[in-house]
């Protein structure tokens, strides 16, 4: 005769994937973030030879990041909706995805003012660039390109088809090109 085991206090755990990113903030510790994504410089900059690689490298990974990061988001907020207006999408970034991933709102959001395709999101000091010493003969070297690609990749996997760069100005600059099509479909939307 087998014995059965009716153990009906034991709970099923809920799995990481359940809980909503909005609580999970706190979950890294800051010291263990910058070791990874030194690490993640280091390894980068031993496959390639110039600084311009070195960039394109890391901005590649932030796409992988943005891909992943954007799918999850909508997983976990199950009442969340996805952003049809530019503005809106835009919004999104710099305060919850910012907030996601860096525990605050970026600093800044502004429109070009000669171009209508262009927005530049305005950080004073990138938690990737805090922890990176940037040697003299790499000093152009802008390690926030990993955030341009994440903020790249979730734009794109969105709707919003956009290329994503990181500058040196007011701190770190993020300048949101979108393509000409995406522009018009809001001033559609926006008429309805």
């Amino acid at each position: 005769m087998e014995k059965i085991n009716l153990n009906l206090s034991a709970r099923p755990k809920a799995s990481i994937l359940d809980k909503p990113l909005s609580r999970g903030k706190g979950e890294v510790s800051l010291s263990s973030y910058a070791l990874l994504f030194s690490e993640l410089v280091q390894y980068s900059q031993s496959r390639v030879s110039t600084i311009p690689d070195l960039q394109t490298k890391l901005h590649d990974m932030g796409k992988d990041v943005g891909c992943r990061i954007i799918d999850l988001y909508f997983v976990r907020e199950r009442n969340s909706k996805r952003e049809t207006k530019l503005i809106n999408m835009l919004l999104f970034i710099k305060t919850t995805l910012w907030k996601t991933l860096f525990g605050k709102e970026a600093d800044k959001l502004e429109h070009a003012t000669d171009d209508e395709c262009t927005y530049y999101i305005i950080e004073k000091e990138p938690l990737v660039n805090k922890f990176i010493s940037v040697p003299k003969d790499k000093g152009s070297l802008n390690c926030a390109v990993f955030i341009a690609g994440i903020v790249q990749a979730v734009l794109s996997n969105c709707g919003f088809i956009c290329q994503v760069s990181a500058h040196w100005h007011k701190g770190t600059t993020y300048m949101v090109k979108f393509e000409d099509h995406v522009i018009s479909r809001d001033k559609q939307l926006e008429e309805k």
